[in-house]
């Protein structure tokens, strides 16, 4: 690797359909560092996953010359601070040093606290973006939710919370584009902080909404600036290179997750 930096990314067996570890190599790829990926087994876990990750046992992993950072989010902000790791040059979380506070400070309270949608947007759009970093992991729970249940009013509430914190977002996404030029992203003009955060559960919306016979989740009917950044994050580069197919993604469910959940797929 340029500059004698080593960088191990320890991931799911099956490309592309875990979103936290799709999360860990936008970061990587926006950056543009170079890694290796080591795909754990699907029947079991590997003595270096256990090594770098003693206390939760589970991917994305980032081993940056022999020493492991777990935890999705953990690994973006990693990435833009560690030395060494320049890459391209393009940070991911805000230059401000407040913008980065509230965004760490967020990102913290989301992966030990959130336990229901938090729903606070203010005027300030560095505010609004990074505050709401505290719906995401509400979000693929409820989403995942539609799929884990073939009972109609079941599937119609865990539609209802998906769509609330989509919402909220859909707010943030119109205040970061107020002014006379439209931001195209949350972070800006370019991919930033929530826009990987978020952007990683894309793949999951559409596949649930198909095989709930639901419709689009990320609908321009309700919620039309954030199904114009989707539509946006989903072809820009290097993203669209990552992101898996729908139909693979469905592949998976059906095969993988629908007999653990003990859901016939002849119910959906």
């Amino acid at each position: 690797m340029a500059g004698g930096e080593e960088l191990k990314l320890l991931g799911w067996w099956a490309p592309g359909v875990s979103p936290y570890v799709l999360r860990a190599q936008m970061a990587l790829a926006v950056k543009g560092l170079s890694y290796d990926y080591l795909p754990e087994d699907r029947w079991s876990t590997s003595d270096l996953l256990i090594a770098s990750n003693p206390v939760y046992k589970k991917v994305p992993v980032l081993i940056h010359n022999g020493r492991p950072v777990c935890e999705s989010l953990l690994i973006l902000e990693y990435l833009d601070d560690a030395v060494g790791l320049a890459g391209n040059g393009k940070p991911i979380l805000p230059a401000d040093p407040y913008s980065r506070a509230v965004a760490r400070f967020w990102a913290a309270y989301v992966n030990d606290k959130v336990s229901s949608f938090h729903t606070r947007i203010t005027s300030r759009c560095a505010w609004s973006c990074t505050s709401q970093l505290a719906l995401l992991p509400q979000l693929f729970p409820s989403c995942t939710g539609i799929l884990k249940t073939t009972k109609q009013e079941e599937r119609a509430g865990k539609m209802e919370e998906t769509l609330s914190g989509l919402r909220h977002l859909e707010a943030v996404m119109a205040e970061c584009s107020e002014g006379e030029a439209e931001a195209p992203f949350f972070g800006g003009d370019a991919i930033g902080f929530l826009d990987i955060a978020l952007g990683c559960y894309l793949p999951w919306f559409e596949a649930a909404g198909r095989l709930a016979g639901l419709g689009p989740i990320i609908d321009p009917a309700r919620t039309p600036k954030l199904a114009a950044w989707a539509e946006r994050f989903s072809v820009a580069e290097p993203i669209k290179a990552l992101l898996p197919g729908v139909d693979k993604l469905e592949e998976y469910i059906t095969t993988a997750l629908y007999p653990k959940w003990n859901i016939a797929v002849t119910g959906n």
